[in-house]
């Protein structure tokens, strides 16, 4: 009788949950048009059940950036990371061909390969020593000899969707996924004509901040509208009355001239010229492009109240290693001012003072094209619970 009776609870539990996620997404109105939208509610940028859907119809459905194709060049070239909570590895096989895989080894489980990039020749597993060629197939099995009714041909890596798009990596763990263009839509084939494959990568910064991933894809979605507020240097050199708003798909290209001689700073002067294009590709990459710079953004949630962007740097041929590092100083200055307005975002979220606020329909359209494609995914996760 204990058994049943704590089974009926947990039942019970999970119908009680359900409910209550069905609630919180109820209380968005995603047919709303943008001049009568509201933002998604604030619970949604606090919430464990809402995080918990994300991952698995956000993040678990979405083309998710694993790396750049440079790292993986070469035959037996590797990068290993998580997505979705799930361990990745992709890997350039001896036959030319990019494969991705789960990171788990069919034996135990434990991780193939602990490192985050590097070169092999075989996947062979820390643990127990069971080997995999890069085509993920089973090649060795130490001490197996006599165990019955197994079959190596069906116990090799298990594949995840992998494409190179541009300089870039991406893996899809769902299966039935479409094309990383077809995903992202028609905005993608603006990306060829600012020549990305002409740029050399710089390095690596990675910054943690206190709010939720979707209050910093929010502030790059407001067409602009903190520029003047919060980044004094960077509003000085784009024009805030020309900046354009563009949508398709699961994309938004946000643009502005840049008037690199009214900089009030010398190095915003310097490394910010010709026009600024910045294209957000849902749900969380991104990509700020200035002529002769680049870098790339990708959010990942940590927690619900807690969120890394890894930035990738690039530069053209014209910029040298010292101006590209004045370039990535800009960048870090501006990036220390979103920190700020994020957190306090983050804060006021969780005030009994706000619910939901409203979007203005000259700057704001990206923000409601997230907001929509959002509450799209969460009906998704709440349809699979059914």
């Amino acid at each position: 009788m204990h058994g049943i009776d704590a089974g009926a609870r947990g039942s019970t539990l999970a119908v009680i949950m359900q409910d209550r996620l069905q609630a919180l997404i109820s209380e968005y109105d995603a047919s709303a048009p943008l001049e009568r939208a509201w933002t998604i509610p604030a619970p949604w940028y606090s919430h464990p059940q809402v995080a918990e859907a994300e991952v698995k119809t956000v993040f678990g459905c979405s083309w998710q950036c694993i790396g750049r194709a440079a790292q993986l060049a070469q035959p037996g070239e590797f990068v290993a990371t998580d997505v979705a909570g799930e361990p990745i590895i992709a890997v350039r096989g001896q036959d030319g061909r990019l494969r991705a895989f789960f990171n788990v080894c069919r034996h135990h489980a434990a991780a193939v390969v602990s490192e985050a990039c590097g070169r092999r020749d075989l996947l062979r597993c820390p643990y127990h020593g069971w080997t995999y060629g890069l085509d993920g197939a089973l090649k060795g099995t130490p001490d197996f000899a006599a165990v019955q009714e197994f079959d190596p041909e069906r116990n090799g890596l298990v594949p995840v969707q992998v494409e190179q798009w541009e300089q870039f990596v991406f893996v899809n763990l769902d299966r039935t996924a479409t094309s990383v263009r077809n995903f992202f839509g028609e905005l993608a084939d603006r990306v060829p004509s600012l020549r990305l494959d002409a740029m050399r990568f710089v390095e690596r910064r990675s910054y943690e901040l206190r709010c939720n991933w979707k209050v910093f894809v929010d502030n790059y979605l407001d067409g602009g509208y903190h520029v003047p507020y919060v980044h004094q240097g960077l509003n000085s050199v784009l024009d805030y009355k020309q900046y354009t708003i563009e949508l398709a798909g699961r994309g938004c290209l946000q643009s502005s001239p840049v008037e690199s001689a009214s900089a009030s700073d010398e190095a915003v002067g310097e490394t910010r010229r010709g026009t600024a294009y910045y294209f957000w590709f849902y749900p969380n990459f991104m990509l700020n492009w200035y002529e002769g710079v680049l870098d790339t953004n990708l959010v990942l949630p940590l927690a619900v109240d807690r969120t890394r962007v890894i930035f990738d740097f690039y530069c053209g041929p014209e910029f040298s290693d010292e101006a590209a590092m004045r370039s990535i100083a800009v960048s870090d200055r501006i990036q220390d001012e979103d920190v700020g307005i994020c957190e306090s975002v983050q804060r006021g979220l969780g005030s009994r003072a706000y619910r939901a606020g409203r979007l203005s329909v000259r700057r704001e359209a990206g923000e409601h094209l997230f907001h929509r494609l959002l509450a799209q995914d969460l009906k998704r996760a709440l349809k699979a619970a059914e």
